[in-house]
């Protein structure tokens, strides 16, 4: 008869193996009820932990998480980190920044064997990994913690933790603004469509035309990367249309910028001649000149929100129990937009 294991303890209790661990490292962040039915299944299968493993577990420091993102955006990436190492800090937890390509094949099992071989307590995802069902069922079939940034109106409630973001109502708060300064010919540039934030901003755009009887023009709205070069190449097109945009609003700030630069290139008077809106509310909409409109996305705090509800989901045995939170980005009006020229 073989000696009993750690995962015949955990099998036994009917809790992860994780749980076993922290039981046997006499670490805090386990329930009184369920700490003594992991004591009950040791007892009960004679199990005596490794004293030498268990030396090397306790020597290495467990309290660190980890920040996966893929995001050419240096402004948004830097923002989430300053955002998660604050909660870090305040929390006593180290961090560990990962950089990575969304697209490569075997990236579910590169941030499993992350999280083993750098013995990290958790991960927060930001988008588009985060919404990608494949990755999210490898993490939890491998007991990985963690924590998803997303784009939706309201809380899933599918089981996963995570902190999302309004991105559909904040679109159309913009969309709105712009109909309400008379405009009824307005572009619209997308982002990379597999990124969730796209399809919601896009959709709130849609939205608004339809709630303000505008017809949905599909020669108005082009496809496009969050890049400058997208944003000044589809300008150029929707601005050589025989009816071009009054607006156009562009699915982020950088995209915006690009908009601006083509109009400014065709000699366009912005804002009389082209009002432009973005999203996000970067250093481009504040740089650019006339300053652009855009919504105030508040990443830095969407960042320590998602720490914090992952650090508190580690200290409790069941996250599931914790509340997810919601951010709306702001509307930010400033000189880029306009009443359109009366001609």
């Amino acid at each position: 008869m073989h000696s009993p294991t750690i995962k015949d303890v955990a099998k036994h209790a009917g809790v992860s193996l994780k749980t076993v661990s922290r039981v046997i490292n006499h670490e805090a962040a386990v329930r009184p009820e369920t700490r003594e039915k992991v004591e009950r299944a040791i007892e009960q299968l004679g199990y005596h932990p490794d004293p030498s493993a268990r030396s090397l577990r306790s020597s290495s420091h467990a309290y660190a998480i980890g920040l996966v993102y893929d995001n050419p955006n240096a402004h948004y990436v830097i923002d989430m980190q300053n955002g998660v190492l604050s909660a870090c800090r305040e929390r006593g937890f180290g961090l560990q920044i990962y950089p990575c390509d969304s697209t490569a094949p075997g990236l579910a099992e590169e941030l499993v064997s992350l999280v083993q071989r750098a013995r990290l307590a958790g991960l927060i995802l930001a988008p588009p990994m985060s919404e990608q069902s494949a990755l999210l069922a490898t993490l939890q079939a491998n007991d990985v913690d963690f924590v998803r940034i997303i784009a939706s109106r309201e809380d899933p409630k599918d089981g996963m933790p995570c902190v999302y973001v309004d991105d559909h109502d904040a679109a159309y708060a913009i969309t709105e603004h712009l109909i309400q300064l008379g405009h009824t010919r307005i572009g619209f540039l997308w982002g990379e469509p597999h990124h969730r934030s796209s399809p919601e901003r896009y959709q709130g755009y849609a939205d608004a035309l339809k709630d303000y009887g505008i017809a949905l023009n599909r020669k108005m709205i082009l496809p496009g990367r969050y890049a400058f070069d997208d944003g000044f190449r589809g300008a150029r097109k929707l601005l050589a249309l025989k009816e071009p945009p009054t607006a156009i609003f562009g699915c982020n700030d950088e995209i915006a910028a690009g908009v601006l630069a083509a109009a400014r290139s065709a000699g366009l008077d912005v804002p009389w001649d082209l009002s432009i809106a973005g999203f996000e509310d970067s250093p481009f909409s504040k740089q650019a000149w006339p300053a652009l409109t855009t919504a105030r996305q508040s990443t830095s705090e969407i960042g320590r929100h998602a720490a914090l509800r992952l650090i508190s989901g580690l200290q409790h045995e069941n996250s599931n129990e914790l509340a997810n939170e919601g951010f709306m980005p702001e509307l930010v009006v400033r000189g880029s937009t306009a009443p359109p020229r009366q001609t």
